[in-house]
């Protein structure tokens, strides 16, 4: 692994940063404003949903179309516009007049973070391994959990002595001092995986399938029921933090700081499952990917005590290590690489619809009076029966991976 690490590093990290610098974009991060924004804008829970809702489904109806940027253009191009995007739009969140520029701001980050910037880093780290392409995403996917486990606790610091709208504007100078020029020196050079292709390596790979013949295959969708999974209630929980942390009695800090164990959780088995993917393939490992978080969503809606939320966080690690690294693999394996930025893009769409229809559909119902423990009982049954159909689904797709 560290022969590994030391030949590839500049690839590897180039796109650990992007994965960590998405963290802006993401669900979690955004949530720790979520009290400061409903308060500006006067908005119920439901109302905060509803416009994260919006702001969500507009940016996933808009990643099919930019995602395919990664097609025309190599990467280190793509993040010349991408993250002085995100940059602008962390500024506007922060000192929004309006309501409907609150709401731009939040299809900006959306957009920009959780969709470009994570879709750029895995696009580019399948098309550049291959043999390796498990170990390669086990390496850069932690940059979410390095994000997650450094960046609570540091908005929680400094919003107390500053301000929330201070940690924003720290969050655009970051990107723009540090990410921007960091990730243009990484990328600047493109690895070619093809100058030492071994038989092995090509057998990783599935012959390039066209956007269009995918639509077209019933087992994308098969694969969709069990990928949407994870984004969803993991979503859901970091969006509605605030209200679970008051329904619990919880301390806020006592809940960010569970945000660390399952990032170092999460590493651990993405590491794990790096190394499962290079040596069984990523179609294996599909059948029992979501168990963990079955057992996750079981927790947090049975367990009220406040150590409760650290087992939920350390099996919601354990799927998320298992999770981020399979979906980083698991397209080039099913569906070739020629194609790999528009078909990512349309998965990465309909991850960003899940996390958009979790916050707004959950906070529906808590308005409603459904609370969220009972709702992640129902979701804990969703992801059983999505690994039922995966096991189902396992065996057709093994058959289109040459060996």
């Amino acid at each position: 692994m560290m022969d590994f690490i030391r030949k590839n590093a500049r690839w590897l990290f180039g796109g650990f940063l992007l994965t960590f610098f998405s963290s802006f974009g993401q669900t979690f991060f955004i949530g720790l404003s979520g009290e400061e924004l409903r308060a500006k804008f006067s908005l119920t829970d439901g109302e905060f949903g509803l416009m994260y809702m919006t702001a969500t489904l507009a940016s996933a109806a808009t990643l099919p179309f930019l995602g395919r940027t990664l097609d025309l253009m190599p990467g280190r191009r793509v993040i010349l516009f991408v993250i002085p995007c995100l940059a602008a739009a962390c500024i506007l969140i922060a000192y929004a007049p309006s309501f409907l520029i609150a709401l731009l701001a939040l299809y900006l980050l959306r957009l920009f973070g959780q969709g470009m910037m994570t879709h750029t880093a895995l696009t580019e780290i399948g098309r550049w391994f291959a043999a390796g392409r498990g170990r390669a995403t086990s390496l850069v996917v932690p940059g979410h959990q390095a994000g997650e486990a450094l960046l609570p606790a540091s908005f929680v610091l400094i919003s107390a002595a500053a301000g929330w709208q201070l940690t924003w504007v720290v969050a655009a100078a970051l990107l723009i001092l540090v990410a921007l020029p960091a990730v243009s020196f990484l990328f600047a050079r493109e690895r070619i995986p093809a100058e030492n292709m071994t038989g092995m390596e090509r057998e990783r790979t599935a012959r390039d399938w066209t956007r269009a013949e995918v639509m077209r295959d019933p087992w994308f969708y098969a694969l969709l029921v069990g990928v949407l999974a994870p984004p969803f209630i993991g979503t859901t929980v970091f969006f509605h933090q605030d209200y679970f942390i008051e329904l619990r009695g919880y301390d806020p800090l006592a809940f960010a700081a569970a945000f660390p164990i399952m990032a170092v959780t999460t590493i651990v088995f993405s590491l794990i499952c790096g190394g499962l993917i290079d040596r069984f393939g990523a179609v294996r490992i599909l059948p029992f990917f979501l168990w963990p978080l079955v057992l996750a969503s079981a927790a947090a809606g049975l367990l009220t005590p406040v150590w409760g939320i650290y087992i939920f966080m350390f099996l919601l690690g354990i799927s998320y290590g298992f999770t981020s690294t399979l979906f980083g693999a698991l397209w080039p394996e099913v569906y070739g690489v020629a194609n790999l930025g528009g078909i990512r893009a349309i998965i990465v769409s309909a991850m960003v619809f899940a996390t958009a229809l979790g916050p707004g559909l959950t906070g529906y119902l808590i308005d409603l009076g459904v609370e969220l423990p009972g709702q992640l009982l129902w979701m804990s049954g969703w992801c059983i029966a999505a690994s039922i159909l995966l096991a189902i689904a396992a065996k057709p797709l093994a058959r289109r991976v040459p060996h």
